[in-house]
């Protein structure tokens, strides 16, 4: 499929907004992570190589998903599931690597990889390739809608037991999503959707850990130095930098007063530091992002490219909300990571993977 002049302006731009949003991350990683890094490694700057080495292997991943036409993912879409399901099961026996209670990793030494990022990937293939080939079986929920929701429920199950909710959250969201792009009868996706959010909440009420979060987003300062503690403190944060920030490295929410301040609460540490300004400049390019992936499933040449690119771009968009929405204390603790920005290297490589993929369907773009 040939790559077209349209195709390549907006896949310029799509590039461009990934290389941005990618080096803004590497440079507040370096300063959200730099107390963390100083007190564990006795070297501020050891958090930041890592997430450099990642960014390294991400662009490459990036350059080859953008280059290699897309239809030669089809094929590998069922053995990457495959292969992703295995990792999760890995993940529960001894071969995983327990952290706080969770089985969430798994690998050796530096090369440790969660597999549960590439659980959003392989269901977004999925579903892609599933419904591109039956298009014109949509009015059938049993040869469509239920073959993906299964693979959501197996992927989410798994997750489950690591425990992990805000994952799930984010592949049933982009998968129903992907859904209605595609067709999916709005009867059906609506009863699905009461099914997933009554599973959610049975799942979120589950465990004490879990309930305690969800009370917690209700009223933080029931107990503000427990459950409370991670919302209070990136609300402080945000609240202290103000329209202009007080100035990049010169946060104090880093200094131990906010936990995982360089992954799931990054952007609180942004919004101190560079203020609204920098923020709202960040989720500028977010929307920015979000355009260029409508446009793209818009205009995509096949039915799968626009599948790809509506659920690439949904689950950017979705696991976006999700982390900005936790930050600022509107949404529950779900522990995503924001895409391209947070630290934590499978997050980055498989964004930066799918936002080639999108690129690669941009380049092939109809005028």
């Amino acid at each position: 499929m040939a790559v077209t002049e349209a195709g390549e302006r907006m896949g310029g731009m799509l590039t461009i907004t990934v290389l941005a949003l990618t080096l803004f991350g590497l440079v507040m990683v370096l300063s959200a992570s730099s107390v963390t890094s100083l007190y564990d490694n006795e070297s501020p700057y050891s958090m930041f190589q890592r997430q450099i080495m990642w960014a390294s292997i991400g662009g490459v991943a990036f350059f080859l998903a953008s280059r290699v036409d897309y239809r030669w993912f089809r094929p590998l879409t069922v053995p990457f599931l495959l292969i992703t399901i295995a990792l999760l099961v890995a993940v529960l026996t001894p071969l995983g690597i327990r952290l706080n209670g969770s089985a969430r990793w798994i690998g050796y030494g530096p090369a440790v990889v969660q597999p549960g990022e590439f659980a959003k990937l392989a269901a977004v293939l999925f579903s892609a390739e599933l419904l591109s080939r039956r298009g014109k079986q949509m009015h059938r929920s049993d040869l469509t809608i239920r073959p993906v929701m299964f693979v959501v429920m197996l992927l989410s199950g798994l997750l489950l037991l690591q425990p992990k909710l805000g994952t799930p959250l984010v592949i049933a969201a982009t998968a129903l999503l992907v859904l209605f792009v595609a067709g999916g009868r709005l009867p059906h996706l609506a009863l699905w959707t009461g099914g997933g959010v009554a599973a959610a909440t049975f799942f979120a009420f589950s465990s004490g850990y879990r309930k305690e979060r969800i009370l917690s987003f209700l009223d933080p300062w029931a107990d503000p130095l427990g459950s409370g503690l991670q919302t209070i403190q990136s609300q402080v944060g945000i609240a202290s930098g103000g329209y202009l920030g007080v100035g990049l490295g010169a946060g104090r929410a880093k200094w131990g007063f906010l936990p995982y301040a360089h992954s799931d609460f990054i952007f609180a540490i942004i919004a101190e530091e560079i203020g609204l300004l920098g923020a709202g400049a960040l989720i500028f390019g977010f929307l920015l992002l979000g355009y260029l992936g409508v446009r793209t499933a818009m205009k995509a040449p096949d039915r799968f490219g626009m599948l790809l690119a509506a659920g690439i771009t949904s689950w950017l968009l979705v696991q976006a909300f999700l982390n900005i929405g936790m930050s600022i204390g509107m949404l529950p603790i779900t522990g995503e990571p924001l895409p391209f920005v947070s630290a934590g290297g499978s997050s980055l490589v498989t964004t930066l993977a799918a936002a080639g993929i999108l690129t690669n369907v941009a380049r092939r773009a109809k005028a």
